[in-house]
């Protein structure tokens, strides 16, 4: 099954308060809630852009595939990219646990990465 995994995003991104963050970027509150709440089933791509552009990611960050339990998965099927791992990306909690004088260090890390 294919669907929308903002939770995923949010956390990743330091969002703690996804309806207001969603609120101040121009989404209607109708939309900012089904977001928050994990509930769009259906989302025009304008939307999706608009989400692609916010978040700096590809619609393929929005979505997760979880295959159905009678599925044969050979690990090549291409849907296999958007499959979510268990594991969270909450980028803002990784870092406040992070000791002040290592932050420098890490910081520069990143900057390099980002370079190439």
């Amino acid at each position: 099954m294919l669907r929308y995994n903002f939770d995923r995003i949010f956390k990743a991104r330091g969002i703690t308060r996804p309806f207001s963050y969603l609120m101040q970027s121009g989404f209607s509150d109708n939309i900012a809630t089904k977001l928050k709440n994990n509930r769009a089933k259906r989302l025009d791509l304008e939307t999706v852009e608009r989400l692609c552009l916010l978040f700096k990611c590809t619609p393929n960050d929005l979505m997760e595939w979880i295959p159905d339990k009678d599925f044969e998965n050979d690990g090549e099927h291409p849907l296999n990219a958007i499959r979510q791992s268990n594991k969270e990306l909450d980028i803002a909690r990784t870092l406040s646990s992070i000791p002040l004088a290592r932050l420098e260090e890490i910081d520069e890390l990143i900057r390099e990465k980002l370079k190439e």
